[in-house]
């Protein structure tokens, strides 16, 4: 083996990378941990889909239901949602195969959300990272057309009201709506080839794009190193943490089962999606209350809460759906992008940064997004005003009305609440730190800050 390791190290020059990779220092805080845990619940998403995927039939054509779900036996139904109801109820582990998919998913996406909130509130997408944020971005939006097209195949009834609506946004948009509608789907819905084509996205293209921009991602965080939070010994030269092997190497194994035991645990105690008791879709059985995954939910309160705005331009009629389900995502996504270089324009601060900003430190930031995420949960929120109405005896359009006022006037108390919060916090920083210090007269004359206990 010794012979092996020198012949392959004479050659390739491992030996000098392996030595300063395995001393590579990573932070020790625990917030540097978040964006592992979506890389780990990718693994446990690709094996449990590829499991999946053995079982899974990607067609629309209709059979009758023989299978020992007693209340759809003689059915007819498609292909896609027979052999979702097989894999449940007659292949071994195959309903806790499918639940820890689930599962895996809304922590992959939730987890997701939660690193980039990190990195926004701490300023970890200045300069030199603004490409790695733009990578974060079409990771997180690539998540969520995962994550749809993945809730869309069963060709259940609720993955089929939201695939109508999915329809209808894109026919929404303004003069290639119809051309993309055929091109990506196969033709007016509903679609026969709708199924085989979202499953060739889930399974293998979107998968795909998502593993190279996490391994981008991760490629660029190593070259350019970890940021750090200010504290002692610490600068923008350096990093000062725990050695990837064995410390950080350990700490990423425990949090590597930990999170594959979590999604274990929700899917074998906790139901998700249970496509048996919606049944197959069927157009003119359109239920309500029914909402989509969590992470569509803000999505679908926009467009309930859009007022009914069309606009005719040039002999085209622009529907009132193309402006909260096409425009509104297009619009927050560049304007992810553009953030970086909008903050940098608007403070001039071009210079690399690699010590981290407490959210205190920048009020105006810290409110912005503080504000943007009340915007975010008004819409969210909105996506299940029919439950609301349904429980709460509450009339619909006075609920409607709430969240519109909501999403405008609670976004600025918030920033308001938020800035003055951050301010305050900051003053009071600079009184303890000048606290913490006094005057003392030299000998030779002059003065220097002395600290105080």
């Amino acid at each position: 083996m010794h012979r092996l390791l020198t012949w392959i190290d004479t050659r390739f020059g491992t030996a000098t990378f392996v030595h300063h990779a395995i001393r590579k220092a990573f932070p020790d805080h625990w917030s540097f941990m978040l964006g592992e845990i979506n890389m780990y619940a990718f693994i446990v998403l690709l094996a449990t889909g590829t499991f999946i995927a053995l079982w899974f039939v990607p067609s629309e054509h209709d059979v009758v239901y023989t299978g020992p779900y007693a209340v759809l036996q003689g059915a007819r139904v498609s292909e896609a949602y027979d052999s979702v109801l097989h894999l449940c109820f007659n292949v071994n582990a195959g309903l806790l195969i499918r639940q820890i998919h689930h599962w895996a998913a809304n922590i992959f996406i939730a987890g997701i959300l939660v690193h980039m909130g990190r990195i926004f509130f701490t300023g970890a997408f200045r300069k030199p990272r603004e490409l790695n944020w733009i990578v974060g971005v079409l990771l997180l939006f690539a998540a969520l057309f995962e994550g749809f097209s993945g809730y869309s195949l069963p060709d259940d009834l609720l993955s089929g009201m939201g695939l109508a609506i999915a329809a209808a946004i894109l026919q929404s948009i303004p003069f290639a709506g119809t051309y993309l509608m055929f091109w990506l789907a196969g033709g007016a819905w509903p679609p026969e080839q709708l199924i085989g084509r979202l499953f060739v996205a889930h399974v293998y293209i979107v998968p795909a794009l998502i593993a190279l921009g996490i391994t981008v991602h991760l490629m660029m965080l190593w070259r350019q190193k970890h940021t750090q939070f200010p504290g002692a010994r610490r600068t923008e030269e350096n990093v000062v943490g725990s050695p990837l092997f064995p410390h950080y190497t350990l700490k990423s194994l425990a949090l590597q089962f930990g999170v594959i035991a979590t999604c274990c645990a929700l899917g074998a105690w906790v139901q998700i999606n249970p496509v048996w008791l919606w049944g197959p879709y069927d157009v003119d059985k359109a239920i309500s209350p029914a909402q989509p995954d969590w992470y569509i939910g803000w999505l679908e309160g926009a467009l309930r809460l859009s007022p009914p705005v069309s606009i005719h331009l040039f002999g085209h009629m622009i529907p009132s759906a193309f402006w909260p389900g096409a425009a509104l995502p297009l619009g927050i996504m560049l304007f992810l992008f553009a953030y970086p270089f909008i903050e940098a324009f608007v403070t001039g601060d071009y210079a690399a940064h690699h010590l981290l900003d407490r959210p205190r430190d920048k009020p105006v930031r810290t409110a912005f997004g503080v504000a943007f995420l009340v915007f975010m949960i008004g819409l969210f929120l909105a996506g299940s005003d029919d439950v609301q109405v349904r429980y709460l005896h509450l009339p619909l359009n006075d609920v409607v009305w709430g969240y519109r006022l909501f999403c405008i006037f609670g976004t600025g108390i918030a920033f308001w609440i938020a800035y003055r919060g951050a301010s305050e916090l900051q003053k009071k920083d600079g009184v303890h730190q000048a606290e913490r210090v006094r005057l003392q007269r030299k000998p030779e004359g002059g003065f220097e800050e002395e600290p105080v206990a």
